[in-house]
């Protein structure tokens, strides 16, 4: 591909084809075949493997003084606990890409940065998804509750039950509110994290996104200092809100584990995820024809943010792994006991290490792999699984048990909310030019060089 810039075409839009739209329904219809197919194959008791999870006595001795691994489900397996949780994991998953859409936008325009504004118009889109996601979250967990979270069995607050237990009882006002006294029944204080933070995120995104478009009817500087006034903003609320959801939606899920750089880990998943996502959304535009500014350089800079924060991902990983590993502390190690002891898990720990961070450290090493569309298309979607897994990893093992492993179910799943999510953001970006036409730093993007 060539490195000099072409004609900017300032009334470019994107058109959304019929063409297009079938692959996806059928993408859709495919997937929904699978989903069924999963769950016949789980009522009939084919779907899952038995007795995978492999701790030892002497580990589960260790960790509680009744045998049972930190924090134990007592409910009974069903198949609808895999849908249960297969469907969280696809709204953690979706969610983060959506919510990096609008980070990524936010964090260009109080960096400053011009080299990504024509192709803003992408990430901008993903954030339509987070009123959908936040519907999503909520009501699975409504649907879901104790199927997924131990913590929601009120017994374990009661201190006259036999399950009474004393560890998730000292974390009663995290979940349900600060304070409160006897055996609690509504987790208040989880909801109205919950609804505060996606309306928080949909109100921010819909003020960046009303602005951007406002900007390319009146030109002028006055709506981008507002976008980078209100990106500032957006970023505190972001930084504080996604660590506090990782804790709620995805640590909680092992009530009795816990990690102080578990915030940072899921970020760090998301981001690579979103960059991995806006990336090849980017380079299949291009090759439709449209971008034509579009050369080699951006290309460079996009494959560099993927490279360099598959590294970020793998150090945070890699940190949390030593630190729980050389303390060695029965109610952190029983974390990765559950991963890497069991037949079902142990597989994906080093399949998630090798997708997101040996094969896209390799492909992306060298600086004309950052430039050429195929190897980038390549990369992004092996990013994209890996990541997928990595959610897997982080939320199955503590919601099946030993009934976890990949199959029609999972695969449905990830091709329903696939589609979903990507039919919602080509309709959002078929609706406006995609050029941000009257952005103050549009010509420094056109004739970007490194």
């Amino acid at each position: 591909m060539a490195t000099e810039t072409h004609e900017l075409n300032l009334e470019e839009k994107f058109v959304f084809s019929d063409k297009a739209k079938k692959k996806i329904f059928l993408t859709l219809g495919i997937g929904i075949v699978l989903l069924i197919i999963g769950i016949i194959l789980e009522m009939s008791g084919g779907g899952h493997g038995e007795h995978a999870l492999n701790l030892t006595q002497d580990n589960l001795a260790s960790i509680n003084s009744d045998g049972t691994e930190s924090g134990g489900h007592g409910h009974a397996y069903s198949w609808t606990t895999k849908l249960f949780a297969g469907m969280w994991i696809n709204n953690l998953f979706f969610t983060g890409l959506a919510l990096i859409g609008v980070f990524w936008v936010a964090v260009n325009y109080v960096a400053t940065a011009g080299w990504s504004v024509g192709f803003k118009r992408v990430p901008e889109a993903f954030g339509n998804f987070l009123p959908i996601a936040g519907v999503l979250m909520l009501v699975v967990f409504v649907i879901a509750n104790h199927s997924l979270f131990h913590w929601t069995d009120t017994s374990l607050y009661d201190e006259t039950s036999g399950h009474f237990d004393a560890i998730i009882n000292g974390k009663k006002g995290f979940f349900f509110m600060p304070g409160a006294e006897g055996v609690p029944s509504i987790p208040v204080f989880y909801y109205g994290r919950m609804i505060f933070f996606f309306l928080g995120w949909v109100l921010f995104y819909q003020f960046i996104k009303k602005q951007s478009h406002l900007e390319d009817v009146n030109g002028g500087t006055k709506h981008y200092r507002k976008l980078v006034t209100f990106s500032a903003t957006f970023l505190i609320f972001f930084g504080v809100s996604s660590s506090i959801s990782a804790w709620d939606w995805v640590m909680s899920i092992d009530t009795h584990w816990f990690s102080t750089m578990f915030g940072w880990y899921v970020f760090a998943s998301w981001f690579v995820s979103g960059l991995a996502a806006i990336t090849l959304i980017v380079v299949f535009l291009k090759e439709a024809g449209y971008f034509s500014f579009i050369n080699e350089n951006h290309l460079h800079d996009l494959g560099k943010f993927v490279f360099g924060f598959s590294i970020f991902w793998t150090y945070i990983w890699f940190s949390q792994f030593l630190l729980i590993y050389y303390a060695n502390i029965p109610e952190e190690t029983v974390y990765f006991l559950e991963r890497l002891q069991s037949d079902n898990y142990s597989k994906f720990i080093f399949i998630n290490l090798i997708l997101n961070f040996f094969f896209p450290f390799l492909a992306l090493m060298t600086r004309d792999a950052k430039r050429k569309m195929t190897f980038l298309k390549i990369v992004c979607t092996v990013v994209l699984v890996g990541h997928w897994f990595d959610f897997y990893l982080m939320v199955a093992p503590g919601t099946l048990k030993e009934h976890g492993g990949f199959g029609f179910m999972e695969l449905g799943l990830i091709m329903i909310y696939g589609s979903a999510f990507i039919f919602v953001v080509l309709s959002n970006l078929a609706k406006s030019k995609l050029i941000p036409v009257n952005h103050p730093m549009l010509q420094e993007c056109v004739h970007h060089h490194t």
